[in-house]
């Protein structure tokens, strides 16, 4: 059988969404930006990964007879090839080609195992040099697709790990008939007894209306009978040296992870935000590789999970970390539990469950890893432009991790579906949220941690500086206007008078 998560995937993709509309489908694009990669060697080098990891040519076929998601492993490695070829002049032109293959429904086959896929794009060259179609030179760029069915975030190091390994060493990567695949892991997971994991799930959730959207301010509301776009409102921002290192050094000094202390963050936001709502249930990610065996393998593994927090208004800072920090430890020990398993416990309908549509993650990268070595040739990894960028989520939040930079460390991400947000609300929604993280993390105060401690979190406040002072002017001018008016209604009396 497959995995729970192939299975929350599968699902998910198949009820959720509609077949116009895939959010399932991820790429890596890497440039050449020095030396030259032979296309022939590269072919034959993902055909060793693929032969190497199961997971990469698998099929997933729901059994009508019994109502299982079964897993069965193909060799589509011997007959795997590269999508067609194509050229591009622009940035532009390459942004577009790369999005518009990612979006194409037709780009993986679940039920024939095609679940990975590879194209070369090569820049187009000009009347005075010479195009040599058999190699990668700079600036070209491959692409390699895949199926969050196939593959989760952790994977993909592991992934190109070992397709440079094999470009490098001719063609040899170790393939031990004997290692453990991710069907291993499938099967494992399928015996697991998840009694206790099933009480602490539903002692922690059975206090919360699961039912109840928080009240988020959206631009418009989705039709019950429209399915979500593709299309998502984007807004980056980056803190500054000094609040990345305030932000940090606090979480060092209480001891908490970075994930812990940006949800802490996040949860404040959304009290604020929702004007004083206290029962906060988002759903949040847990990489879910909990055992040593599955730290070097490709598959999906992460599980998607209801983070649900009471806080008290009255709570300082301080308060609030500790109460966040206890339920994300209370959790782990439990995240292996299916997040079908928890809807079923609770009767719940996965199309209409609101937690599933707020989603926090903090990401650690690292700008060494955007850059690769094979051999001599040097290549560098390339996204695509934000206006490209595909929501899954109605309001999502990703915190940027990247400790070797020596500026900005810190950034987040807001992603919101264009269903119901502007653009412009969005750019709105983050700047309010760096504004709260200056309220928590900086301060003219000489005694920040003596601040943390003992204000009340509800003092604080999302109106921007900007909106503080228009607020300030406009009240200052009603004052002023009224006592006109009184001056004037005197004068007028004392005039009868």
């Amino acid at each position: 059988m497959a995995s729970f998560a192939q299975e929350r995937i599968f699902l998910d993709e198949q009820i959720r969404f509609s077949n116009k509309h895939i959010f399932y489908n991820n790429f890596v694009a890497l440039r050449v930006t020095e030396g030259v990669l032979s296309i022939n060697r590269v072919l034959q080098a993902l055909q060793l990964v693929l032969r190497k990891h199961e997971i990469l040519r698998t099929s997933l076929v729901f059994n009508n007879d019994d109502s299982t998601l079964q897993q069965y492993v193909t060799d589509n490695h011997k007959t795997f090839t590269f999508l067609d070829q194509q050229n591009f002049e622009s940035d532009n032109e390459l942004q577009n080609i790369i999005y518009r293959t990612v979006i194409n429904p037709d780009l993986f086959n679940l039920s024939s195992g095609r679940v990975f896929s590879c194209q070369v794009l090569q820049q187009q060259k000009t009347t005075h040099e010479s195009a040599h179609t058999d190699f990668l030179e700079k600036s070209d760029v491959l692409v390699l697709y895949f199926h969050h069915a196939a593959v989760d975030g952790t994977s993909i190091p592991i992934l190109l790990n070992d397709f440079y390994n094999a470009y490098s060493n001719n063609m040899t990567v170790s393939l031990d008939e004997q290692s453990v695949q991710y069907v291993d892991y499938a099967v494992h997971e399928r015996l697991m007894d998840m009694t206790t994991s099933r009480s602490f799930w539903y002692s922690q959730l059975e206090r919360f209306n699961l039912q109840r959207a928080l009240k988020l301010p959206v631009d418009r509301h989705r039709l019950p009978v429209v399915q979500p776009s593709s299309l998502a409102s984007v807004a980056q921002i980056s803190f500054d040296k000094e609040l990345s290192t305030m932000f940090l050094n606090y979480a060092s000094l209480h001891q908490i992870t970075p994930f812990q202390l940006g949800l802490t963050v996040f949860y404040m936001f959304l009290f604020k935000l929702t004007h004083g709502e206290t029962d906060l249930c988002i759903a949040s990610i847990n990489a879910n590789r909990y055992r040593s065996e599955l730290e070097n393998m490709i598959g999906m593994f992460v599980s998607t999970l209801p983070y649900c927090v009471q806080l008290n208004s009255h709570w300082s800072f301080d308060e609030l970390v500790k109460h966040v920090q206890e339920k994300c430890l209370s959790i782990l020990e439990h995240s292996h539990y299916p997040l079908q398993h928890i809807l079923t416990d609770f009767q719940l309908n996965q199309l209409d469950v609101p937690f599933l549509e707020i989603l926090f993650n903090f990401l650690p990268v690292s700008t060494n890893i955007d850059r690769y070595s094979i051999g001599d040739v040097r290549l560098e990894q390339i996204s695509i432009k934000e206006a490209n960028e595909i929501s899954q989520f109605d309001f999502s939040t990703m915190f940027l991790y990247n400790p070797t930079s020596d500026d900005h460390k810190l950034s987040y991400l807001f992603s919101c579906s264009c269903d119901l947000f502007d653009n412009t609300t969005v750019k709105t929604i983050a700047q309010r949220f760096q504004h709260l993280m200056s309220q928590i993390f900086l301060t003219n105060s000489n005694d920040t941690e003596k601040d943390l401690s003992t204000k009340s979190i509800k003092n604080l406040s999302l109106i921007l500086p900007e909106e503080a002072d228009e607020i300030y002017t406009l009240s200052l001018s009603r004052v002023t206007s009224v006592a006109t008016e009184g001056i004037a209604i005197l004068f007028s009396y004392e005039k009868i008078l």
